[in-house]
């Protein structure tokens, strides 16, 4: 099943078990923005309800999502699903009724009613996937993204970018790909608000990043093209991460 059948699946199957509880059905991420690799990009939906959902509900729709999870590419399905009371006006931290990525995936197949139980809290990438849905974001179901969700206030959207990278000095060799480009869209945001998947963040950082970190960047650039492994030297890396970190410190939205 491609991506595309496979969100419709989902799309109609999740307005079956919702019912009128269902605000709307979202897409956002890479698949949205026009840049998704099979191999390294993750279908990104967001789930809009009314009122809060009773337990057994979420079982019958977490049964759902991890059905079609299987069906997915190799990074699966990232899925939120919220109150229409806290994306207008919007909240943050942002708090969600349901999460599922395919790191949960083991959790939840071995002890579903402890997942259903506990997984409800907040989450502040929802600032980050909220702004996305807003610039570039598509309806799959339901009232349009702009009746749904307000703007998100910039300097919510910064913090829940910054929480992502503020640590790449000590991590980058753990997720090299994922922070090289994350850094530079970061920046761009910094500097001149520029709201880019990684992809576009990766060009943006060749265009204005000193040359000597330019290789670096084509490298994650093409591991998020191709799939091929990046190797990078990682005393090279530490000192990019280093770098970009204390750029973003110095940008306007700091």
């Amino acid at each position: 099943m491609n991506c595309w059948d496979l969100i419709g699946e989902f799309t109609r199957r999740t307005r079956e078990i919702l019912g009128e509880n269902l605000t709307g059905v979202y897409l956002h991420g890479s698949l949205a923005m026009g840049c998704f690799n099979p191999k390294k990009s993750d279908i990104d939906l967001l789930t809009v309800v009314k009122h809060e959902i009773p337990g057994e509900v979420k079982r019958q729709y977490m049964d759902l999502v991890v059905e079609m999870n299987g069906q997915a590419p190799e990074k699966g399905i990232e899925l939120s699903v919220v109150q229409e009371s806290v994306c207008r006006p919007f909240v943050y931290p942002t708090p969600f009724e349901l999460h599922f990525s395919i790191t949960h995936l083991l959790w939840y197949q071995t002890d579903p009613g402890d997942y259903i139980e506990r997984m409800k809290g907040t989450d502040k990438d929802l600032a980050a996937h909220f702004t996305i849905l807003l610039h570039r974001g598509k309806t799959l179901y339901g009232k349009e993204i702009r009746e749904v969700f307000s703007e998100v206030e910039k300097s919510s959207y910064f913090d829940s970018i910054w929480c992502d990278i503020e640590n790449a000095e000590t991590e980058i060799m753990d997720h090299p790909m994922y922070l090289t480009l994350n850094l530079c869209r970061v920046l761009a945001y910094g500097k001149e608000e520029r709201i880019l998947s990684k992809e576009e963040g990766g060009k943006w950082g060749l265009k204005n990043l000193p040359e000597k970190y330019r290789n670096l960047v084509m490298s994650a650039l093409n591991e998020y093209r191709t799939g091929n492994p990046m190797n990078p030297d990682g005393q090279l890396a530490e000192e990019y991460a280093r770098y970009m970190v204390q750029q973003i410190q110095k940008s306007a939205a700091f």
